[in-house]
């Protein structure tokens, strides 16, 4: 009977002999619908579309684009992910056999012809060692490695996430900016034009000089907004270049208002449930979870003996030239047992080090995913209230346009005082700024939503995290 045929039970029998904790996801009080969620409920999620599905303005996906291939944080967290591999395959390889080769030469005092003679002694060997696994120690450590790297994994998902979220949010504050300034200016036009008449009047004696003065006052009030705007414009194309991970400079973008932008499709949150497979974050953090249970399972099995396999075979000889000929081979095989006694307080302490930290790390995972839905939550309420502010703030321009041209009409023709006219414009003008903000703020709830629900992050990530999860040898339970 083959060693061969013993291999399955020798596996089952090591395996059994294995200490500490399995892995499984613990229980989570998962709400069935989320909060303030309006609308049919489904599996299909608005963070199951790819980010050029949800932003669909030509510009905007160019400037995704170009920030998923060369944004340095990405890079670094891609870096992280290479690093990580090289330790799982580490930790793995010592699982194996280790064997190395060894050449040495001596001089000294040797026993020789029955009587000790100062010579050389050179020697050539190759040694395998293998330790038992028996208490799954290595596999362990393994086990702990593979799960930091899928943590990379998804961290290296987080940030994509992120940045898709910081670029759109970065343009659509930029587009909202460049038409706030737009209506400046215009504001700013019609302002010079009411001074010009006033000062007419003022000449015609139809106004006094206080009117001229508040005029005065009301257009450099809307020029020195024009500069501020104009300030925040080049600073958000400048944070937007480096979300490019390219130099400070202006943006190349069209001349168009928020409204006129590609409206993001209208797609249900989902199953609350699924939030904890879509999101990195709470992949990351379940992942560390499955990792620290690992370490807690290394340490215990630290505190049982080491045992190892060793075995050599070469050549001694005093002379070099007859070192491959002759009778000069040797060889030896080894049984190594190593309890530790000295530091086995130490290991004891490693032990309750490591569970505490695997329970800070539990309740790291239960806050991220409450943290989680909190987000969404906090999206959904954002986005219908948002929307209800626009039509609120969009029916008060149309309101306050109509106002704003009757009185000057009637100030034109001494039916109106110079004060319900700087009353009129200075509302209309606060209006149409908000109008934008609002707009502004409608988009941008879609971003958070969009990011909450755990999009924006390439696809093929997670595919190549399950390969990578289905390659491993000891995979990481779950629980159904």
């Amino acid at each position: 009977m083959t060693l061969r045929r013993f291999l399955p039970t020798i596996t089952v029998l090591l395996a059994a002999c294995a200490v500490g904790p399995q892995y499984s996801r613990p229980a989570l009080d998962v709400p069935e619908v989320f909060r303030d969620e309006t609308g049919a409920r489904g599996t299909a999620s608005l963070a199951d579309l790819s980010w050029w599905d949800i932003y669909r303005d030509p510009t905007l996906r160019e400037l995704l684009k170009t920030a998923v291939e060369q944004n340095r944080d990405i890079k670094i967290a891609a870096a992280r992910v290479t690093e990580a591999r090289a330790q799982a395959a580490i930790a793995r390889v010592a699982q194996f056999p280790q064997a190395n080769a060894n050449f040495d030469a001596q001089r000294g005092r040797v026993f020789q012809g029955g009587d000790y003679v100062t010579g050389a002694l050179f020697t050539a060997d190759g040694q395998v060692s293998f330790e038992l696994d028996l208490w799954g120690r290595l596999a362990s450590l393994s086990d702990a490695a593979r799960a930091n790297l899928l943590a990379t994994e998804y961290a290296r998902d987080g940030v994509t996430s992120s940045l898709v979220g910081d670029v759109a949010t970065a343009y659509f504050d930029l587009i909202a900016f460049d038409q706030q300034l737009r209506v400046t200016q215009r504001t700013v036009g019609v302002r010079q034009r009411f001074l010009d008449l006033t000062q007419s009047k003022l000449r015609n004696g139809a106004a006094a000089g206080i009117d001229v003065n508040r005029a005065d006052a009301s257009l450099a009030a809307a020029e020195a907004t024009a500069a501020e705007l104009r300030r925040q414009i080049a600073q958000t194309e400048n944070r937007l270049r480096i979300l490019l991970g390219e130099n400070p400079a202006p943006i190349t973008r069209p001349d168009v208002d928020l409204e006129a932008l590609p409206a993001p499709p209208d797609v249900p949150p989902g199953l609350p449930s699924s939030l904890l497979e879509r999101r990195p974050d709470l992949r990351l953090a379940e992942a560390s979870l499955a990792g620290a249970t690992a370490n807690v399972r290394a340490a215990k099995a630290a505190l049982y003996p080491t045992i190892s396999l060793t075995g050599s075979f070469g050549w001694e000889s005093l002379e070099l030239t007859k070192l491959f000929t002759g009778p000069t081979k040797v060889w030896s095989l080894g049984l190594d047992v190593l309890q530790p006694l000295i530091n086995a307080q130490r290991n004891r302490h490693q032990v309750e080090a490591a569970q505490a930290h695997a329970e800070q790390v539990l309740l790291q995972y239960q806050n991220a995913v409450a943290q989680a839905f909190r987000e969404v939550s906090d999206a959904l309420v954002a986005r219908q209230r948002y929307d209800e502010q626009l039509r609120a703030q969009q029916q008060q321009v149309n309101a306050l346009q109509e106002a704003s041209a009757r009185v000057l009409r009637r100030y034109e023709v001494g039916y109106s005082s110079y004060f319900e006219v700087i009353d009129a414009q200075s509302s209309l003008y606060t209006a149409q700024l908000l109008l934008v903000q609002a707009r502004r703020n409608s988009l941008v709830t879609v971003v958070q939503l969009y990011k909450a629900l755990g999009g924006g992050w390439d696809r093929a990530a997670a595919q190549h995290a399950a390969t990578l999860a289905n390659r491993t040898v000891h995979r990481i339970p779950r629980s159904a």
